[in-house]
């Protein structure tokens, strides 16, 4: 009750409120940025870097870059994201290298597009190495507190005033506000508002957003519980290692080399389904109380149990939360159902029967911006200066907010220099590919970036990250002259040994041969290095064996990497190459933007609609859209040409 009272004076308050009443507390700013998590973080540090005077203002500075769900970083296709942030300059790749407890390489035994480092990160060091990095910025100040209102001039931003009355000005505003806008989460039937366990809603805000003229939806999400490592029993569990040959996100030189943490395997059993499937009245997924879509990729448990009835058997990660704790993860048991089904549920678990639970599994639904109300520079088109950067924007997954906050705060610069806004794209980067599916294809779920979402996943790797972006950091600001000099040696020494495995000869003898036959490969006759190199079963480490001048070279394993992936894959890279050229002719067909779709009689009348919603920017963007034909994209051309 007290709760109610407290939110509806800071509502009326702020509804009354003037610029011209609080002239003696006003704070002025180049960018206000709204939300400490992964988006937030990005988007201070890159608009610091270029010169920027920052405001960050979060609901508790103890919770900056917080990992409320999994302390991990990486994974299938989020890798190639983080590498993408490390290559044009931003802080992530950077902290997951300064504080894993273990690296592994997934999908390690398959092709390049698909190979994806994840590291387990210990989360009190990361949230320290990313508050020290921002703290350490002069020209980014730090308030906890609450923003209740966005300030509007003319379709304008003006700035934000606070739960308490103060006014803070500046000409950009980013919000990264997460899960917390109108946050509810839900054990069971029993719901609070908040947006993270522990951490209250934000109020107010979505309000203030439709008042000016933006959308706002739901959606909903959860994480699994959190138990303690002294009540497992790991002798029935299946160890999972990390690698002994280690791997980084970050493309900079001396990147640390820590002791490594194993995490475990477990799996649930027909005990736990009977469980799950006696209590899903109990749900509020199933009851009707959450109204938000959940993540299609990353389900709950119960979704998993009814959705696949087939299985009898899901996999179960345990995986620890940081090397000074006994908190440990249930990767893969997201649940919001009761906590004391919760504890059945988890005792029923092989290893984990005498478990305690330290924090329940809960669902959370909240407020997003759809982003099909952004252009590709992040910018919202109804008001001039205000982004929208991570799940905001119907994201869910750090990596995913950390992109977009980077995107948003070199944005924010360039908006308020007059300069060229940074516009990434799908033939370019998998950060290009998940803005272009944000603000295009309306999404109505929690977005995760998938490998499967590029189509050019064999062009745009985690290796040659910083070949595609690199270039484009180093022009804007945000790579130093230092780093952008170790790049472009890195870049020529990829190339020299490319042309050296075209020019090297392998002899044929009885020798090579025998280690060949090892890998069931045999050679006819003395053949090129690379030739050899292009045969499915043979690697670089292979050749060496057989090669005694490439092995006495000891190149890095990043420069032979890349140099062997160049080579083996040499004709399905030039196949690509070609298709994003045809992509790029229609990318440089503009639309404008105040094109009349309602008089263009010769294409369908959803079509019209969908076009007038989405207004691309261009003529590849719609051909995009889904529900939009190619042959509405062949009379649109006509239209534009006449």
């Amino acid at each position: 009750m007290i709760e109610k009272i407290y939110t509806l004076n800071v509502l009326f308050f702020v509804r009354h409120l003037s610029l011209n009443t609080y002239n003696n507390y006003m704070f002025n700013y180049d960018l206000i940025v709204i939300g400490g998590g992964h988006a937030g973080c990005e988007a201070v540090l890159s608009a610091s870097k270029l010169g920027l005077k920052i405001l960050l203002i979060t609901l508790n500075i103890d919770n900056i870059a917080l990992m409320p769900c999994n302390p991990a970083i990486g994974g299938p296709a989020k890798s190639c994201l983080v590498r993408e942030i490390d290559a044009l300059g931003g802080a992530m790749g950077l902290a997951a290298d300064a504080t894993y407890m273990q690296m592994k390489m997934l999908n390690s035994s398959r092709g390049p597009a698909v190979r994806s480092l994840r590291a387990q990160s210990d989360k009190k060091e990361y949230m320290a190495y990313m508050r020290h990095l921002i703290e350490s910025q002069e020209n980014i100040s730090l308030k906890q507190t609450m923003a209740v209102e966005l300030l509007v001039e003319n379709n304008k931003v003006k700035g934000i005033a606070d739960e308490f009355g103060l006014v803070y000005n500046a000409p950009v505003v980013i919000l990264t506000t997460g899960t917390s806008l109108e946050g509810r989460i839900f054990v069971g039937l029993q719901s609070v508002p908040a947006g993270r366990m522990g951490e209250r809603s934000a109020t107010g805000l979505s309000k203030s957003l439709q008042k000016h003229g933006l959308i706002v939806k739901k959606l909903k999400t959860g994480t699994p519980a959190r138990v303690d490592s002294r009540t497992i029993n790991y002798n029935v569990l299946e160890i999972q290692p990390g690698d002994e040959e280690l791997n980084f996100f970050s493309f900079a030189p001396d990147r640390p080399v820590r002791k490594q943490y194993p995490c475990y395997l477990t799996r649930t059993t027909a005990k736990t389904h009977e469980i799950i499937k006696n209590n899903l009245d109990k749900s509020p997924m199933y009851s009707g109380l959450i109204h938000g879509v959940g993540p299609r990729y990353c389900p709950s448990i119960e979704d998993k149990v009814i959705r696949f009835a087939h299985n009898p058997s899901h996999h179960i990660f345990i995986e620890p939360e940081g090397k000074d704790t006994y908190e440990i993860y249930v990767q893969g048991f997201s649940t919001s159902l009761p906590a004391d089904v919760q504890i059945q549920m988890l005792h029923s678990l092989p290893g984990l029967e005498k478990v305690h639970v330290i924090k329940p599994a809960y669902a959370v639904e909240y407020d997003y911006v759809p982003a099909v109300q952004l252009s590709h520079t992040l910018m919202t088109s109804k008001i001039q200066g205000l982004f929208c950067a991570g799940q905001i924007n119907g994201t869910s997954g750090y990596e995913e907010a950390a992109a977009q906050g980077l995107v948003a705060g070199i944005n924010a610069f360039n908006y308020l220099n007059n300069s060229e806004m940074l516009t990434l794209t799908r033939s370019n980067s998998y950060i290009g590919t998940l803005i272009d599916d944000l603000v295009t294809k309306d999404i109505e779920e929690p977005y995760r970036m998938l490998t499967s979402r590029s189509e050019y996943r064999l062009v745009l790797r985690q290796d040659n990250a910083d070949e595609r972006l690199t270039p484009i950091g180093y022009k804007i600001g945000m790579v130093s002259e230092e780093r952008y000099k170790l790049f472009r040696e890195k870049q020529k020494r990829i190339k020299d040994e490319v042309e050296r495995l075209k020019e090297t000869k392998v002899p044929l003898s009885e020798e090579t041969n025998k280690i060949l036959s090892q890998y069931n490969e045999k050679m006819e006759r003395g053949m090129k290095a690379a030739e050899l190199l292009k045969r499915p079963s043979v690697d670089y480490n292979i050749l060496k064996k057989v090669h005694q001048e490439t092995a006495q070279l000891n190149l890095p394993k990043e420069i032979y990497e890349s140099a062997e992936i160049e080579i083996k894959y040499d004709g399905y890279i030039k196949r690509q190459n070609q298709q994003i050229e045809m992509l790029d002719k229609l990318e440089k067909i503009k639309i404008p933007e105040n094109i009349d779709y309602s008089k263009m009689t010769h294409i369908s009348t959803e079509t019209r609609e969908k076009l007038a919603k989405i207004r691309p920017a261009t003529l590849g963007q719609a051909s995009r859209i889904g529900g939009v034909k190619p042959a509405d994209i062949s009379v649109l051309m006509v239209m534009l040409n006449k």
